[in-house]
């Protein structure tokens, strides 16, 4: 029966490369674990990797840096808005005390009986800090974090959509999603496993325009979903391309993962991802090294002192 295990990544599209660098490590105490490229187009555009300490599946945060290029989106409905982070428990008024130090504002809320806390990244992508009280997932000590403060990973992502419908029956029909709630303008689903970075909460907004799908600062671009194996992933694409989703790619490496997307109803771009036997963070680094190469996809290898030229310097 192919399934989900839970998230894999999320793949934000951001301005200034250090501004996103220190958003992560400085000030969210994040991993910096790969520093690469975007393997499409011609244009060279880093690919840059945040985890907490292990670099779980359901745990990586990556960015396409677009301020030197000028690529920009626009925020808006039918499409992933929102980046939910777990927390333990607890440290939310740490965190509190954190943002504000580093003059980023933030406000507290409680959604579906869980207290959050709401920020921004610095091109605008909202943030929302969930507190877990069971998440076995270990943070990032690393980056001045303490232990007991320190995130856990993906609690999932928020999606504006003009009507919930289509999404809710793609979510549990073909990403396999339960325990669906409900609160006001907002309904919440779970794919995969508990503390597996799942939550897909879809939010009502008929009020914004459309925003884009393209490559743009500002936007999230994609969210991808742990298909485990790569037997399963098949299995996966076969069922939604069966089910009239035709809008599928095929299996695309990426070095590290092997993916395949498709485009769901409520506009959020799904990924369906495999760490596969040959890929992972280690296969061109060893653990303690993760983050410190700037790596290269086999095909611009040739290219590397020309594609580095171009890249905005950054300071880990």
């Amino acid at each position: 029966m192919p399934h989900l295990a839970g998230s894999h990544h999320v793949t934000l599209s951001v301005g200034a490369a250090q501004a996103d660098v220190d958003f992560h490590v400085a000030v969210l105490g994040l991993r910096f674990i790969k520093r690469t490229v975007l393997f499409d187009g011609s244009i060279p555009i880093y690919h840059l990797y945040y985890s907490n300490a292990d670099g779980d599946p359901s745990a990586v945060v990556t960015t396409f840096p677009l301020g030197k290029v000028g690529l920009t989106g626009r925020r808006g409905t039918n499409q992933a808005r929102e980046v939910l982070l777990s927390a333990p428990a607890g440290s939310l008024d740490y965190w509190n005390s954190r943002l504000t130090g580093h003059a980023i504002e933030c406000r507290s809320v409680t959604v579906f009986d869980r207290r959050r806390l709401l920020f921004r990244h610095p091109c605008g992508i909202e943030y929302a800090l969930v507190e877990v009280d069971q998440d076995p997932r270990r943070g990032y000590t690393g980056g001045g974090v303490p232990e007991e403060h320190a995130i856990h990973g993906i609690y999932g992502i928020g999606v504006h959509v003009a009507k919930p419908d289509n999404m809710v029956e793609f979510s549990d029909g073909h990403l396999g999603a339960g325990d669906t709630l409900e609160e006001g303008d907002r309904v919440r689903l779970v794919v995969g496993k508990p503390a597996q970075g799942g939550a897909v909460e879809l939010v009502v907004n008929r009020t914004d325009d459309p925003g884009t799908w393209t490559l743009g600062e500002g936007t999230i671009h994609h969210f991808a979903f742990n298909a485990e194996t790569l037997e399963n992933q098949d299995e996966l694409k076969f069922a939604i391309e069966g089910a009239g989703y035709t809008d599928i790619s095929e299996l695309k490496d990426r070095k590290y993962f092997k993916s395949v997307y498709v485009r769901s109803p409520g506009g959020m771009l799904v990924e369906l991802a495999v760490t596969h036997a040959e890929g992972g963070w280690t296969c061109d680094e060893s653990p303690k090294e993760l983050g410190t190469r700037f790596q290269l996809p086999s095909q611009f290898e040739a290219r590397r002192a020309e594609i580095f030229a171009q890249l905005e310097e950054i300071n880990i």
